[in-house]
């Protein structure tokens, strides 16, 4: 993503130093043409059914991009809801997933007459049964199903194993369409699965796409006209240099193997994957410091700002826009937030770094922004969005003071 024209560090067409200039840090970048080009190789491979996930990064000029690229948007809360609709997202392009979806969530994707509502449990679909009879209207929906499947990620992003919270367990088929037939006001016209994050094993989509025609036939031969067949997301990114290898076309070739000879519409809601590597964090070194014999760089960003390594131990590649030279340091990047689990990287390779300097955390377009905090009461971070020559702020970072006036002290205090 980060090039380097006579030393000058470029994003497209754009001098990292102009965004510098104009923007402190801690900031995240996103590239509209590496955004771009993700999604048209994706819908070229995999159709053209693909529904972004919105949990990944719900700026709306990220949302108002994928909705120029003509596809739909998966969320999972009613804010994303109204945010993909704020954005410019037809109702007819939203699928409305989630596990814990109130009443009034519900009674909102109705009124918007969204594409498809995605229920996770028979409790779900008897509420959304009660709701559509009350205001006199017939729903279409969907069930997310569990088919106890490992993605063979890490357990805190496993969504597919039937100890999972989320979907109806897949030994409940008989149970669903029961329900659904005595419900006169639900339509069931499609089934979906996500089975994790991070996923690269071939062999897990292609045991998932089997179970999942298995059971899409299954309610057709009970004469529940199924649609369509969602199949998640989870398609893997390649952070580190020694992550496995990753050919969206492999998923393709299962895909054909499997649903080829069948009518079912097909789609995927991939998020990460399309958004990652369109993202940098920019940051500062405010600090430098040796303990025990380790050399730390303590920067301006920090868990608030990237939670990732802290939750998951997630690994990203970190770089310097200072001149490479042969006198390399071992450092451990850490942020400044007033815990231990604050730290980005461990054991870096780096040239000699100073107060002052900027470094690049890379591959930060996904769960970057959109999961930080407001943390030891620091503020959240600017977003920057680059089109070749231009680029916008996206996001403004609020003033402390905002945050602090935000709170309401009672009365008797």
């Amino acid at each position: 993503m980060l090039q380097f024209k006579n030393k000058i560090p470029f994003i497209e067409g754009t001098s990292l130093h102009d965004v510098i200039n104009v923007c402190q840090t801690p900031f995240y970048v996103y590239s509209q043409d590496i955004i771009t080009q993700k999604v048209e190789m994706t819908k070229k491979i995999l159709g053209k059914n693909i529904f972004f996930s919105v949990k990944s990064n719900s700026n709306q000029a990220i949302l108002k991009i994928m909705q120029s690229l003509n596809i739909g948007a998966d969320v999972v809360s009613v804010g994303e809801l109204k945010r993909s609709l704020s954005a410019g997202f037809h109702p007819s392009k939203i699928i409305f997933e989630g596990v814990g979806k109130s009443k009034d969530d519900l009674v909102f994707a109705i009124q918007k007459n969204i594409r498809l509502i995605n229920t996770e449990s028979l409790e779900e679909i008897k509420l959304l049964q009660k709701l559509a009879t009350e205001k006199n209207k017939t729903i279409d929906i969907g069930v997310r199903l569990n088919p106890n499947i490992d993605g063979g990620t890490i357990s805190k992003i496993s969504t597919g194993k039937k100890t999972d919270k989320f979907g109806i367990d897949i030994n409940e088929i008989e149970n669903i369409i029961n329900l659904v037939s005595n419900c006169n006001n639900l339509n069931l016209i499609g089934i979906s699965c996500h089975i994790g994050s991070q996923i690269s094993n071939i062999d897990v989509y292609k045991n998932t796409f089997i179970e999942m025609k298995k059971v899409a036939d299954k309610f057709v031969s009970a004469g529940i006209n199924i649609q369509h067949v969602d199949l998640g997301g989870g398609f893997h990114v390649k952070y580190n240099k020694n992550d496995p290898e990753f050919e969206i076309k492999d998923i393709k070739k299962e895909l054909d193997r499997c649903f080829g000879k069948s009518s079912y519409e097909i789609s995927f809601e991939p998020g990460r994957y399309l958004i990652a590597e369109a993202g940098i964090l920019v940051t500062s070194i405010i600090n430098t410091k040796q303990n025990g014999g380790i050399n730390y760089l303590i920067v301006d960003a920090g868990m608030n700002t990237l939670v990732r390594p802290a939750m998951y131990n997630a690994y990203h590649d970190i770089e310097t826009i200072k001149n490479i030279t042969d006198n390399s340091v071992s450092y451990t990047v850490a942020g400044p937030i007033c815990e231990s689990s604050d730290i980005f990287i461990k054991n870096v390779l780096l040239s000699e770094q100073s107060i002052g300097d900027i470094l690049i955390i890379k591959n930060t377009g996904a769960y970057g922004k959109v999961m930080s905090s407001t943390y030891n009461t620091r503020p959240l971070p600017s977003e920057i969005l680059i089109n070749k020559e231009n680029f916008a702020i996206i996001y403004s970072s609020d003033k402390i003071e905002k945050n602090i006036e935000e709170d309401i002290i009672p009365s008797w205090l």
